[in-house]
């Protein structure tokens, strides 16, 4: 066997740096914060864009002052969320504010006054027919101004002189941005020219083509914490299983990711811990509760035998949460962690807050479901995808987990949060093919 050489082992690390970055950070600028990576992008810009067709029908656009990867995303209800400085969620109106921005920045002039700017986004609101004001006048200040800055955050704007965080002001505010129009322009990924509604756009900037599952599939991989068989077609699951091994060396080599493969999916891992922009463990309030519900959960709901379907036992996907374990946990760590740990006093003095906000991470971190759905049915799947389970394939659907008086499901996943871990030794009985049978989590 002939090793690589040592410029072939720097060249794959190259192309294995740049693409990472641009999976991560979809928009990277010749100025901004990755700019000392820009130059691999340029570089290797011909072999990037190659694949990131070939593996995953995304397109690549590297211009002399930026790169953008036009992700695909996964459908309605699948898209990962922009936030606030402050950790909050974009509000259908800020995403609003946004979209307006965005519609006249793309022919506004190289340099504007913030005013000017407001102003030209306010007609533009009122050309949609947006009530512009409707939460209020202090209320929308704040939101255009999370839009803005966020167009800050992505090289649109850049400020002159003064902030965007003027228009929170009373209207002696005053600022002078600069507007890059052709990173405006390619901010949007989806095909709006196709689209005649939001809901269009994305439905069509998802659909994988001619490709079908094997390039949804991989989008899954790549895009989602953990990809369960529950919420593959016969055809995507098919695919995955006959493919997975050499699917694992194509994400080595384009994105220095391993493949963890269990009998109830699969899911890629990053040994460097840099591309998820969720994490459990995690530092912080919400990411410390939630991993101590997690444990939690885990010890109370872990099946004793959960079987293998290889010895003709059931899959276990997930397990019904009883109504109430959750609260009843919550309020045992606040008892013992919220004081001397110093959480969050707003999460600590409100049990609701802190609940929803950490199992809105744990659904995210795809650990826990709600009403036994992975995926809202029908959801953002591809065509002829009606978002039901594989019969047989699943323990935990809408109707089991209602019956148990419960509305959230623990999934498979989790069980690598247990504190105490259980090694048991499966039967594998030879496949007719000869294929090595998975062992379930």
């Amino acid at each position: 066997m002939t090793l690589p050489s040592a410029h072939d082992v720097a060249l794959a690390a190259e192309r294995r740096a740049a693409g990472r970055l641009l999976l991560a950070r979809p928009l990277v600028t010749s100025d901004g914060p990755y700019a000392e990576l820009f130059p691999l992008i340029r570089r290797h810009a011909d072999w990037l864009t190659g694949r990131f067709q070939q593996v995953l029908g995304y397109r690549l656009l590297v211009d002399t002052s930026y790169a953008r990867l036009f992700k695909a995303g996964l459908g309605v209800g699948s898209g990962r969320r922009l936030e606030r400085s402050s950790g909050a969620a974009f509000t259908p109106r800020t995403y609003a504010c946004l979209a307006l921005a965005l519609s006249v920045l793309v022919t506004a002039p190289e340099q504007v006054l913030l005013s000017q700017l407001v102003a030209d986004i306010k007609a533009a609101a009122a050309d949609a027919r947006m009530e512009w004001e409707a939460g209020g006048r202090v209320t929308q200040k704040r939101t255009l101004s999370a839009a803005l800055r966020q167009l800050v955050q992505w090289g649109v704007l850049t400020e002159t002189e003064g902030s965007v965080a003027a228009v929170e002001q009373d209207d002696s505010g005053e600022a002078l941005i600069s507007v890059d129009r052709e990173i405006a322009r390619a901010v949007v990924a989806g095909p709006l020219a196709q689209s005649m509604n939001g809901a269009e756009l994305v439905r069509r900037a998802a659909d994988p083509g001619f490709a079908g599952p094997r390039i949804y599939v991989r989008r899954m991989l790549v895009e989602t914490p953990v990809l369960y068989l529950d919420e593959l077609t016969d055809a995507e699951r098919d695919w995955l299983r006959t493919r997975q091994r050499r699917e694992s060396q194509a994400f080595s080599e384009l994105l220095g990711l391993d493949m963890e493969i269990r009998a109830e999916g699969a899911a890629l891992i990053d040994p460097e811990d840099e591309l998820s922009d969720l994490h459990v463990p995690g530092s912080g309030t919400l990411a410390q509760a939630a991993l101590l519900l997690l444990e939690r959960l885990v010890e109370h709901l872990r099946p004793d035998d959960p079987g293998h379907p290889a010895t003709g036992g059931r899959l276990v996907i997930g397990v019904p949460v009883p109504d109430g374990l959750v609260d009843e946990i919550l309020a045992e760590l606040v008892t013992a962690y919220g004081h001397r740990s110093n959480w969050k006093r707003e999460l600590v003095d409100d049990p609701a807050a802190l609940r929803e906000a950490a199992i809105d991470l744990l659904i995210r971190m795809r650990l826990v479901a709600r009403d036994g759905l992975l995926r809202s049915k029908g959801a953002g799947l591809p065509e002829g995808h009606d978002g039901a389970a594989p019969e047989g394939r699943t323990v935990t659907d809408v109707a089991e987990a209602r019956a148990t008086g419960s509305r959230l499901v623990l999934l498979a996943a989790a069980a690598r949060y247990a504190t105490q871990v259980t090694v048991r030794t499966a039967r594998r009985p030879a496949s007719e093919s000869g294929e090595q049978q998975e062992l379930p989590s």
